[in-house]
């Protein structure tokens, strides 16, 4: 069995090794540019907008706060805003709407990241792979020469040699290929917790306010003279 597999590893050779290892980084490129794409498209100043959220709440005029919110392209406005519509059924529901909205951020922006991560982390061995079926060659070459002597025997260490080189290209090429992908890798995590901290700093923005009074426009309209009259009577929704 075991000539069997040395003879399949031979006859094959390291060439289909480094195709794969190609393909690979045409396919992590592809990631990192679409990847690239997403982070990039959704910047914005989350200070001035913390700073936006903060003013407009506090004047409890939450249509301007999620009028604010729809201008801004990143996924912390996102989270904020799914918080700003639950405002009317407490801090409960809006922890939990903002919760349910960074997960799905959380994996949006995600997506296909693992491709890279796994590229970064199995290239190398994959190289590798190359260069022991290369090895195996090299020595299937050095015993098929010493066994027929004469001037191929004299010749075969050059041979070997030579082809042990040509193998180590395929390690070579998988640390090309991980090199960058795990680079680039990290790079967009580093990415991704800060955007999730920049939705975490909003979610904590909105929770605030939060149950600190009634909407403009809504609630607010009835007056304390409505709210004294129903002191009496069962308690509303809001103060629940």
């Amino acid at each position: 069995m075991i000539e069997s597999i040395k003879n399949l590893l031979v006859h094959a050779g390291a060439s289909w090794v480094v195709w794969i290892l190609f393909t690979l980084s045409i396919l992590s490129i592809a990631v990192m540019l679409d990847r690239a794409r997403v982070f990039w498209g959704q910047r914005d100043d989350v200070g001035e907008l913390v700073k936006s959220l903060n003013r407009l709440l506090g004047r409890r005029d939450v249509d301007g706060a999620r009028k604010r919110l729809d201008e801004s392209p990143s996924a912390a406005a996102v989270v904020a805003a799914a918080g700003l519509a639950q405002w009317e059924e407490g801090a409960a529901s809006v922890e939990e709407a903002m919760a349910v909205a960074t997960g799905l951020q959380r994996a949006r922006l995600e997506r296909r990241l693992l491709f890279l991560g796994t590229v970064g982390n199995n290239a190398p061995f994959i190289g590798l792979l190359g260069t022991v079926i290369g090895v195996v060659g090299a020595f299937e070459a050095l015993g098929s020469s010493s066994m027929t002597g004469g001037a191929g025997a004299q010749l075969a260490p050059e041979r070997v040699m030579s082809t042990i080189a040509e193998a180590l290209v395929a390690t070579a090429v998988g640390l090309v290929v991980a090199i960058p992908a795990v680079a680039i890798f990290n790079y967009f995590q580093g990415l991704l917790s800060s955007v999730l901290n920049d939705a975490e700093t909003l979610g904590h923005v909105v929770l605030t306010h939060v149950g600190g009074g009634t909407a403009r426009g809504s609630a607010s309209a009835t007056g304390p003279l409505t709210a004294a009259a129903d002191v009496s009577g069962p308690a509303s929704a809001r103060e629940e």
